[in-house]
């Protein structure tokens, strides 16, 4: 089987109708409304892409400058803070097909550059469908208190803040490389 060609790009409006569908079969107990996509996107243009293959938009990306400890209740309307202090990724999602393409990974990092080009400190998120593990893998940690506990609510009981510090650099991964012959 060859591997189909994916790369990110920039999210545009266009592509909010295929976000939204993709979101609505990943993310079932998590409906969220074209407006709250809409309203990220504007939010932080530079902070939502969609993984696009010849066939189609097969993963995307949503994320934005945020209050730290303030994960914002699903399905709502933000502005940006006036002094952001994390940046927030709201969603990563990917079809069955492309999860471990290492596509995510990409992701991740590219957002991960971004923060540190905008000075924040840290990346936060609330992770949701058994995907800790999956985030622990990108050095991200969870964060527990009652206080954080109350804000999780509309996220459901398995729902966990959790925090990637990038005040300390990642070592770099050495990634196995085909051979050119």
């Amino acid at each position: 089987m060859t591997a189909v060609p994916m790369k990110w790009r920039i999210m545009t409006e266009a592509d909010l109708p295929s976000v939204l569908a993709m979101a609505d079969t990943v993310h079932p107990d998590f409906p969220e409304d074209e407006v709250v996509f809409a309203n990220r996107l504007a939010l932080d243009p530079n902070g939502c892409a969609v993984l696009e293959a010849q066939d189609g938009i097969k993963g995307y990306l949503v994320s934005h400058p945020w209050q730290f400890r303030e994960p914002p209740s699903l399905n709502s309307l933000l502005t940006m803070p006036a002094a952001p202090s994390t940046f927030y990724i709201h969603d990563l999602a990917l079809l069955p097909e492309t999860r471990r393409s290492g596509a995510a990974t990409v992701a991740v990092d590219m957002m991960a550059a971004r923060a540190r080009l905008m000075q924040l400190p840290n990346m936060t998120l609330v992770a949701v469908n058994n995907s800790v593990h999956f985030w622990q893998r990108h050095d991200f940690t969870i964060m527990r208190d009652s206080e954080l506990d109350q804000k999780l609510q509309s996220y459901g009981d398995n729902a966990r803040f959790m925090v990637r510090d990038l005040t300390q650099k990642r070592p770099l991964v050495k990634r196995k490389q085909g051979r050119n012959r």
